[in-house]
């Protein structure tokens, strides 16, 4: 996501759609592409495993960013969306993080996103809808690969307040944001060479607008957590670069039916529990978290088995954190545990010019 929002700080957010109040979304028309919005990512995450038992961790993302809505070269490689991809795998088993990266212009079919039905591409990195409504991710790199079929499990939980997740103090800083919360998953993944058939659970997110952060934010913390109760929990922190937490932060609970209560700012506490870790690219990491929900009564510390998971982008050269979680903790005193994936940006270098024109 880093590198997405960087690259989008060249570029004019004149004439691009603002994400509004009021929005409804249609499924699955929403799946697909919004090519009136300049930045767009649809966003896959999960916890899977052999029969034997053996954990893995994938992420497969897919992001548009608008660079001239209607270029006056009729050229076929004229230049209207950059598309870049990233995949990563975790082998806390092996000690193993493979990463890989697409960075390429809409050009002859080289990659894209359908408006008429949803299928983005980048190069031969793939995410699509079969003829029986299930996703279907494939991508593969030098050390890396993923091939899953993902059902959708849960209705689409609508995120933020009034079809719009609020990011900045101004109207126009916002997003049109949904997940699908607990996708059930089969296919296979790959690490150097290996191939392990897999099943397990995915978290899919995808965004759309055209400017999210404002100057003073330094970056932040995100997670998607599924609770063994039957529950989903994302919350997303944003960090002011003066090291207050600003008051657009914001989570959603989704209940074991798809209901969902949205959490402001003041809803909850993520707090990291000191540890850390410092990764190759010089950035030191909290891989620790407690979650405090007090009207909820949840109560949950966030950790992971696998400490070094950084992807650090060769193209603008951006790092962040991205990796498998587990949690434990109580739900009003009843023990609970879960599985998810922690995100946290802004640790090397400043988010705070990101997405303010």
């Amino acid at each position: 996501m880093l590198l997405v929002l960087s690259l989008s700080t060249v570029l004019s957010a004149a004439d691009w759609r603002e994400a509004a109040a009021g929005y409804r979304f249609v499924f699955p028309r929403d799946h697909a592409s919004h090519p009136e919005y300049k930045i767009e990512w649809w966003y896959y995450t999960g916890n899977v495993e052999t029969s034997a038992g053996r954990r893995f961790g994938y992420q497969v993302t897919f992001f548009r960013v608008g660079v001239d809505q209607a270029p006056e070269n009729p050229s076929r490689w004229a230049v209207r969306d950059l598309y870049m991809a990233h995949l990563a795998v975790s082998d806390p088993e092996g000690r193993r993080y493979r990463f890989d990266e697409k960075l390429t212009r809409g050009g002859p079919g080289l990659s894209g996103a359908a408006t008429d039905r949803y299928h983005v591409w980048n190069e031969d990195w793939t995410a699509s809808l079969d003829d029986q409504g299930r996703h279907v991710i494939k991508a593969a790199g030098e050390r890396a690969g993923v091939d899953l079929v993902l059902s959708e499990g849960k209705a689409p939980a609508i995120n933020g307040i009034d079809g719009i997740s609020q990011k900045g103090a101004q109207a126009g800083n916002a997003s049109h944001y949904y997940s699908l919360t607990r996708m059930p998953t089969r296919g296979v993944i790959t690490v150097d060479g290996e191939r392990f058939e897999v099943s397990g659970e995915s978290w899919m997110d995808h965004e759309f607008g055209t400017s999210f952060l404002e100057r003073e934010q330094q970056g932040w913390d995100w997670l998607s957590l599924q609770l063994s109760d039957g529950r989903e929990l994302m919350l997303y922190q944003l960090r002011r670069s003066d090291g207050t937490r600003d008051p657009r932060s914001s989570g959603t609970l989704v209940d074991t039916d798809g209901r969902t209560t949205h959490l402001a700012a003041g809803a909850f506490t993520l707090a990291p529990t000191g540890q850390t870790f410092t990764a190759p690219s010089g950035a030191t990491y909290p891989i620790g978290w407690t979650i405090a929900v007090p009207g909820l009564g949840l109560d949950l510390r966030v950790s992971t088995p696998m400490e070094n998971q950084e992807l650090f982008t060769r193209g603008a050269g951006i790092a962040y954190w991205e990796g498998l979680v587990d949690l434990a903790g109580t739900s009003r005193g009843t023990r609970l545990t879960g599985r998810g994936y922690l995100e946290m940006t802004g640790y090397k270098g400043s988010l705070g010019r990101v997405m303010t024109q």
